[in-house]
């Protein structure tokens, strides 16, 4: 499979899970449930409480939040390791600046315009950006392991 055709698979996958009602936070986890390991269902129950800006687009959208899941997931070294921990916040702090960059708010109510009424990026507007972000993340870390094998 090219990548192009491997990152459709997980755009579609997101799309996928949203239209059947999942949030935004669970299309996102749930699309790299595989590659992280992880039964779809703990997944989605983990991250639940992500969607909707954390308490009815209070705060980070669900999408962004869940991309933070799924770095600690793919880079943790599941112990105290500093090295590990700065390359996990490296990580998601690549991904936020991308988000932040492309779309100018990493709020939830700021995205869908709901103060303003200008929609900066809608939901699944949101969930396909976050899933092109960590699919690139995660073919990084898979180029890297593969130049050090």
């Amino acid at each position: 499979m090219k990548e192009g055709d491997e990152i459709n698979v997980y755009v579609q996958r997101a799309r996928s899970f949203r239209e059947r009602g999942y949030n935004c936070a669970q299309a996102v986890a749930c699309s790299f449930a595989q590659e992280v390991g992880m039964d779809e269902q703990t997944l989605f129950r983990m991250v639940e409480g992500l969607g909707g800006g954390m308490g009815f687009h209070k705060a980070t959208c669900g999408a962004v939040s869940a991309a933070a899941v799924l770095v600690g997931l793919f880079s943790s070294a599941g112990i105290v390791d500093q090295d590990a921990k700065k390359a996990t916040y490296n990580q998601i702090g690549a991904i936020v600046d991308s988000f932040y960059a492309k779309n100018k708010s990493l709020v939830c109510r700021e995205l869908l315009g709901e103060d303003t009424q200008i929609v900066l990026r809608s939901c699944d507007g949101c969930v396909e950006d976050v899933v092109l972000l960590v699919h690139k993340m995660v073919q990084e870390i898979k180029n890297k392991n593969a130049s050090t094998t």
